[in-house]
């Protein structure tokens, strides 16, 4: 039987949720809006948040909540992915790619002075998209540290809290959430899309850590709610922030057999930041190989593979390819295989197989 490289975790759990949901008089934008966030401010606490139909829109706000004007510079990863660069022409800011390091996928202070340095004459960098690419959490305390505003994406990163958090050891305000993860940025985007670390089947979280940040998104709190997320999605992500730490071990359990069958093979693996547990949102190889030959040999095997950054900015041909080599490098040769929750031991270990014997 064939082996899919994503599947969404959708348990009785969520489907139970949601067809409660569907039951009731209404699904659209309601009550359940309000018990998400209710529910994500007790794993991630926040001062406000908003829950919108699409991180497009959340990312919308979010740069117009910082007031950025037509033709402002914005820094972005060339490996973020590609509805970035529909929103930055919606309001016609300036993109400003930085490129990675061939070792660590997300951007860090030094692709950001170089972009900088390569800006256009007259383009002023206003703000710093920092999405964190494939689940790897990028040296946050080092990039707020330009003096630029922050916009943090971590829908790929999400990681639950601890299992009992004390309650009595409140973080400093805005500066770290219940994860024990730093959270600099003036707001932080939680995608609920497909694949990302939580679903809704479609929509985001928008959120701001303190009560300052938090104020400029409260001017949002009266938009249409067309633009909001319905109860019948919200249903769904409130289960999956309460199933998210059984998620992630089970993650954890897959990825630890992957790594040791990686270790046979001649491709490389990413490395996360020293003191950074990474959430294994998925299990990412770059190639000394072409793709085309690993993807055939998946095949045979009856394993679905598939390129790590084909919907990026990079792999789309948004950003420039010689403004960010590693960036275009990395979007032909990174690979993924299966990873998800729901994936049966049995089938674990064929992908586990194929990993160690690939071409």
């Amino acid at each position: 039987m064939k082996i899919e490289v994503y599947s969404p975790t959708i348990r009785r759990k969520e489907m139970d949720a949601v067809l409660t949901a569907m039951v009731e008089d209404q699904i659209g934008p309601g009550e359940r809006s309000r018990l998400l966030i209710q529910t994500a401010r007790e794993h991630i606490r926040f001062d406000y948040a908003l829950a919108l139909r699409s991180p497009a829109t959340a990312l919308y706000l979010a740069l117009k909540a910082l007031e950025v004007q037509d033709g402002d510079g914005v820094l972005v990863s060339a490996l973020s992915p590609r509805y970035y660069a529909q929103v930055f022409a919606d309001l016609r800011l300036t993109p400003l790619y930085c490129d990675v390091s061939f070792s660590f996928p997300c951007i860090s202070r030094e692709t950001i002075e170089k972009a900088i340095t390569a800006k256009p004459a007259g383009t002023q960098p206003r703000c710093i998209v920092l999405h964190h690419t494939l689940g790897f959490v990028p040296d946050i305390a080092s990039i707020t540290g330009l003096g630029i505003p922050v916009i943090e994406d971590i829908s790929q990163s999400y990681c639950p809290p601890p299992a009992e958090p004390d309650k009595n050891a409140a973080p400093a305000e805005g500066q770290e959430n219940a994860e024990n993860r730093p959270v600099h940025g003036v707001f932080t985007i939680l995608g609920l899309e497909e694949r990302d670390m939580l679903t809704s089947g479609g929509g985001a979280l928008l959120f701001a850590m303190n009560r300052k940040d938090g104020s400029l998104l409260r001017g949002y709190s009266n938009i249409p709610p067309e633009y909001c997320l319905p109860d019948i999605n919200a249903a769904l992500a409130a289960v999956q922030f309460r199933e998210a730490a059984r998620n992630m071990e089970r993650r954890r359990e897959i990825a630890q057999a992957y790594t040791q069958a990686s270790l046979r093979t001649k491709h490389k693996r990413f490395v996360s930041l020293d003191g950074i547990e990474y959430n294994n949102y998925a299990f990412p190889l770059v190639l000394e190989t072409g793709m085309k030959d690993v993807s055939a040999y998946a095949r045979k095997k009856e394993i679905i593979v598939e390129s790590a950054f084909e919907q990026s900015l990079a792999g789309a041909g948004i950003s420039d390819s010689v403004l960010c080599p590693a960036s275009y490098s990395l979007s032909l040769r990174t690979v993924l295989f299966p990873l998800y929750p729901r994936l049966p031991s049995p089938d674990a270990q064929r992908v586990s197989r194929l990993i160690m014997t690939l071409p």
